[in-house]
């Protein structure tokens, strides 16, 4: 994985050095995902495991939740909904059926908490099954090294 390009022209956009950051990702997934570039190099492995629909999905609900008018909700509603819970989906992540039935039935009056059983299971499935791997793999440990050797 080449790094220069996940970090490619990217530093302008964030405070602080992402390699400065890098050891910090290790302590929790919550560092990790509070992080933009910790979300780049996540995703990026998250890719590689063909389940990137996961990060996606739980970054739409985090913008979800911060919309303030009524229209804009109902559009961002039917996007996620279509992009990841419907059934074909694109982008359909792992929940159970019960999970998505109730989003199904509440889609045409969706509230902020719309998404948030699902976003739920999903952080949840991130933090058990991908975060230790992520720890583990390619990616973060050349980051790790690169950092070190600063």
């Amino acid at each position: 994985m080449d790094l220069n390009a996940l970090f490619k022209g990217r530093f302008c956009c964030f405070l602080k050095d992402p390699l400065e950051e890098a050891e910090t990702w290790g302590e929790s997934v919550d560092k990790l995902l509070c992080s933009k570039p910790g979300q780049a190099a996540f995703r990026q492995f998250l890719k590689s495991e063909y389940s990137e629909e996961n990060i996606l999905f739980w970054l739409a609900c985090e913008d979800y939740k911060k919309i303030k008018s009524l229209p804009e909700m109902i559009s961002s509603a039917n996007r996620i909904y279509s992009e990841f819970v419907e059934c074909e989906a694109p982008r359909q992540i792992n929940i159970d059926c019960g999970t998505r039935e109730n989003i199904t039935k509440n889609i045409s009056q969706p509230s902020l908490t719309s998404f948030d059983v699902a976003q739920k299971l999903i952080y949840s499935l991130m933090a058990r099954d991908c975060y230790p791997r992520f720890l583990k793999s390619d990616i973060y440990q050349d980051l790790l090294r690169r950092a070190d050797a600063r």
